[in-house]
Formats: C-alpha cells, structure tokens, sequence
C-alpha cells in the first residue's frame, strides 16, 4: 500500500508551505494524499496564492474532504494513515488539538491520530507568543505531536523565498519520517582542519 498521508491547511499565514508540502509528497515520494482545508485556510489561500490554488491542490491529491464531515474515512481510527501534517498550523487549530475540541474534520483527524499513536506535525505559525500560545504547544507536545514552526534555516544559505518554503517542507516531511529524492536539509558541518575518510558520503550539490 502507499504511504497515506493527511495533510491539513488552516487560516494562517504561509499557505505557500501546504502547497509545496502536497506537491513534494505526491510528486516525489508518490503519497497517497487526503486533504483538509479549514475555512480559514481557504481564504488565506486565495490571497496568498491566488483563485485557482485550491483546484492546483485538487490535482494532486487523492481526496479533499470537506471541513465540516467528521464522519469521513480519515476521522476513524480503522483507516490506516502514516501521519499527518497541518502545514501551515494556525493558533485556533492547535488549541483545539490541544483540548481536544474535535468539532470539525481536521481536529478529529489530528486527535485520532494522536490516540492511535501515529505522527503528527504541526507547523505552527505565530510570533510573538504569548502564554496561552506555549501552553498550547506543551500541551500538544505531552500527547505526542511535534511542534514545528516554520522557522528558515540561513545556514543552508537560500537564495530565494522559494528556496526557503522547499526547504521547510522538506524538513517537515522528514519530521513524518518519509523519504524522498531530494531531503535538502541535511548539514554536513563546517570544515574546521580535520581529515574526512572517503567512506564518508559527500554532500550533494544544492
């Protein structure tokens, strides 16, 4: 069976990452996908991407399933997924997580899979954070989620904005432990005189 992956957008900022997050999973690592969009999401989507990204995603994903349908397949346990990635993870979604207020498809989605023991990151977007926010984030952290903020890496030295939304979600699909081609994120460490032997992969070139 395929890798089956749950990915959700929520209504936060970097709606670009759950876009580039969907076409490295199905593209790459050939995921079968299920995709949740909060209303929210789709409104952020709109203005950051444009009218036609919600049909951009239709094309590569295996389902979308509607917000309000918490009956559908991936709100049971019994349907077997690999993990699921909120991308990006808006506050009001993770809160919810957090007290389990699963009253709507992509919170039944993330507390199932977080009491059937599967994997679960969350690209939280928020600064500052206040008290509540890190409350939040400890307390769906203690149930077994992983709490990523989509924060760049500059010692990758990225050329572009683009560059850095690819690397984001490539570090986020690693978090999911799935392999692709192409990880990209992977320091090998500065030189500082030491020997390197030829058993020792060489870094590919970015």
């Amino acid at each position: 069976m395929k890798t089956r992956i749950v990915v959700g957008i929520s209504g936060a900022s970097r709606a670009a990452l759950g876009i580039r997050v969907i076409e490295i999973l199905s593209e790459d690592a050939g995921c079968e996908l299920h995709l949740v969009v909060t209303p929210g999401g789709e409104r952020t989507l709109r203005h950051e991407i444009g009218p036609d990204a919600l049909d951009q995603l239709d094309r590569l994903v295996c389902q979308r399933h509607p917000i309000d349908d918490v009956g559908a397949s991936i709100a049971s346990g019994s349907f077997r997924i690999d993990g699921i990635i909120v991308a990006p993870c808006s506050i009001h979604t993770l809160t919810a997580i957090a007290t389990s207020a699963a009253d709507n498809l992509l919170i039944r989605a993330a507390d199932v899979s977080l009491k059937e023991r599967r994997r679960l990151v969350l690209l939280v977007r928020e600064t500052p954070l206040h008290l509540g926010h890190l409350r939040a984030m400890a307390a769906a952290t203690e149930y077994g989620a992983i709490i990523a903020p989509p924060v760049p890496a500059f010692y990758l030295r990225p050329r572009s904005v683009d560059e850095i939304v690819d690397q984001l979600a490539r570090r986020a699909i690693a978090l999911l432990d799935i392999k692709i081609s192409r990880p990209g994120t992977e320091w090998m460490g500065l030189s500082n005189g030491g020997t390197i032997s030829s058993k020792c992969p060489r870094p590919t070139e970015r």
